[in-house]
């Protein structure tokens, strides 16, 4: 059995169970900053938890940037694996992010929202927030290629 079969087999198994532990935990970057997924209802949670291994500005202290775009990047191919019609493993082919403001060091959520997914490209918009959710820390947008 492939890597890519085994892949779609816990797919398939973190769909039927809602728990997405194990998908984070087989995705090394996702792994190492400590990254989380949760069942919303139909939907799926994505948390980075304040960590100081992941600090940039250590004066003020806020969130590293790479890491906070790491994250969003990563949660939303995740939420492409869990929701997309076809179990896969999608290719990133472009992410543009905006940081609206500084992000602390305590946990950030993040949503995503599948804008349009064709038979070979989806487009996913992600939101992250700290405190509240109507004062995003950054938005993005990212395209994806899918390999069915």
């Amino acid at each position: 059995m492939t890597i890519q079969n085994d892949f779609r087999e816990v797919l398939l198994q973190v769909r039927a169970s809602s728990d997405y532990s194990n998908l984070t935990d087989l995705l090394p970057y996702a792994r190492k900053i400590g990254m989380r997924c949760q069942s919303l209802g139909d939907d799926a949670l994505f948390v980075l938890p304040g960590n100081s291994e992941n600090t940039g500005n250590p004066v003020l202290p806020a969130l590293h940037g790479g890491v906070l775009a790491g994250f969003m990047e990563m949660s939303a191919a995740i939420h492409l694996m869990l929701f997309m019609d076809e179990p896969g493993i999608p290719k990133i082919v472009d992410f543009s992010i905006d940081y609206l403001r500084s992000s602390r060091i305590k946990d950030v959520f993040a949503e995503c929202n599948v804008i349009r997914q064709g038979s070979r490209i989806a487009n996913v918009s992600i939101t992250a927030w700290q405190s509240r959710r109507e004062t995003p820390v950054a938005t993005a947008r990212a395209h994806f290629r899918l390999d069915h």
